[in-house]
C-alpha cells in the first residue's frame, strides 16, 4: 500500500468515521485501492488514489485516455493522470466490477472517488458526467491536521500518528 493510500485510508477511518477495506486484489493485475462504508448512512465508496507531485504530471487531466499509449513507457505517466484512465481501468475494468459485486458494491449503488493532487479546470465537468467525485489530497492533509493537531489521543495507526505529530510540530 502506497503512503498516499494509507493517508487516504486514515482520513476516511478517523476523520469521516467510515469502515474500510484497503488493497483488494482483482484478476488480471487490477487492484481496488480502498472500499469504504459509512456505518450511519450505509453509503458505499470505491476510492482510488492517484497522487503525483511531479512538475509535469501532478494534476489530473481530461485528456483522452488510450490503452495502447498506457503500454508505452514514456506515455504511461500521462495516461495514468487522466480521468479516462480511472473511469475505464480503475473503476470500469470487468475484474474490478466483478470483485466489487462480491463485496456488495453493485453498479450504480456506490460512489466512485478519485483522490489526486489537484486537477485541470475541465476535469470536474468530465468527472461529473462520469459520476465520479474528486477529492483534493492537499485538502485531506489539511483536514487531518486541523482535526488532530490538538488531540492528545495516542493513535496506534502509524500513518495517523505521524500526521498528528507533524501537524503539532508545525502549528
Amino acid at each position: 500500500m502506497e503512503t498516499t493510500e494509507k493517508i487516504v485510508e486514515a482520513y476516511v477511518r478517523y476523520v469521516k468515521g467510515w469502515a474500510t477495506i484497503p488493497n483488494i486484489k482483482c484478476k488480471g493485475q487490477y487492484e481496488i485501492d480502498l472500499l469504504a462504508i459509512d456505518p450511519v448512512s450505509l453509503d458505499r465508496y470505491h476510492i482510488e488514489s492517484g497522487v503525483s507531485i511531479s512538475k509535469t504530471h501532478s494534476k489530473l487531466t481530461a485528456k483522452p485516455y488510450s490503452e495502447s499509449e498506457l503500454k508505452k513507457r514514456v506515455e504511461a505517466p500521462k495516461q495514468r493522470r487522466t480521468v479516462g484512465y480511472f473511469a475505464q481501468r480503475k473503476f470500469g475494468a470487468e475484474s474490478v466490477v466483478n470483485t466489487l459485486k462480491k463485496y456488495g458494491f453493485l453498479p450504480g449503488e456506490y460512489s466512485k472517488v478519485i483522490v489526486t493532487w489537484g486537477w485541470e479546470d475541465d476535469v470536474p465537468i468530465v468527472a461529473e458526467e462520469l459520476k465520479i467525485e474528486l477529492w483534493n489530497f492537499k485538502e485531506i492533509i489539511k483536514e487531518i491536521a486541523d482535526t488532530f493537531h490538538k488531540e492528545r489521543t495516542y493513535f496506534t495507526d502509524d500513518t495517523l500518528r505521524t500526521l498528528q505529530l507533524f501537524s503539532r510540530a508545525v502549528k
